[in-house]
């Protein structure tokens, strides 16, 4: 009952969005929870990631973050499930998270603290990703989402280095940096722009072409869910 309640609501399910043409389910899914600790847990989790980087940022750059990537955790889950349906801001919430990680490296210079932030950073993402192998649990809505969160922060989250910051806090006397962004800054940009555009363009002709991405990568469906003698991933 609730199940199909869910999918009339707009829930990802791979045979409407590719037999009936219901793309849009690719970005109505991500409003949609399994019940009201699924709804909660998730809030509690825009908060915490979302907070400091919407206030940082503005909530301009970090909606369309939220929202890029939920339909891109949506493509990497429709590719790879088939006869379940998926709802959830999950792999929006990864791809915030992918997002403070580029944000990190592309604003390297202005961290002070940059191997306690980084490894920080990683151990919450690699806890994240591991909660993903339970069963019942779209680990693939989860890592879609988070690479191409980790894309789009180099698009959208890159601020001027420090050496050109410093022109504000020293004399005038003192010599500095007049270029606002480093180089190594808008290589990473320009590459994360072409790798977002060559990987929504792949995604979306493989999933509308009904390709089964299992058949590509045989051992793929362990990310989201690993057998043990506690559990079974048969569905």
């Amino acid at each position: 009952m609730a199940a199909a309640r869910l999918q009339k609501l707009g829930a990802l399910v791979w045979d409407k969005v590719v037999h009936q043409h219901q793309g849009w389910r690719l970005v109505t899914c991500i409003w949609l929870h399994a019940g009201v600790v699924h709804l909660l847990a998730n809030m509690l989790s825009l908060v915490l990631i979302g907070l400091r980087l919407e206030q940082q940022f503005g909530y301009m750059r970090i909606g369309v973050i939220y929202l890029v990537s939920g339909v891109g955790g949506s493509i990497l889950s429709s590719l790879f499930i088939r006869n379940n349906i998926s709802v959830g801001a999950s792999g929006a919430l990864f791809g915030l998270l992918g997002a403070m990680l580029s944000e990190l490296f592309t604003n390297w210079t202005i961290y002070t603290n940059k191997a306690a932030a980084l490894v920080t950073l990683l151990i919450v993402i690699a806890i994240n990703l591991a909660i993903g192998i339970l069963p019942h649990v779209d680990n693939f809505a989860h890592i879609g989402g988070f690479l191409t969160g980790f894309l789009l922060g180099f698009i959208f989250l890159m601020r001027p280095h420090y050496g050109w910051m410093q022109r504000y806090v020293l004399p005038s006397s003192v010599k500095y940096a007049s270029k606002k962004y480093l180089a190594y800054q808008w290589i990473l940009l320009a590459v994360a722009s072409i790798l977002a555009v060559i990987g929504f363009a792949v995604g979306l002709s493989m999933l509308f072409r009904g390709v089964n991405a299992n058949e590509r990568c045989q051992w793929c469906h362990y990310l989201s869910c690993i057998p043990t003698s506690r559990w079974s991933c048969g569905n």
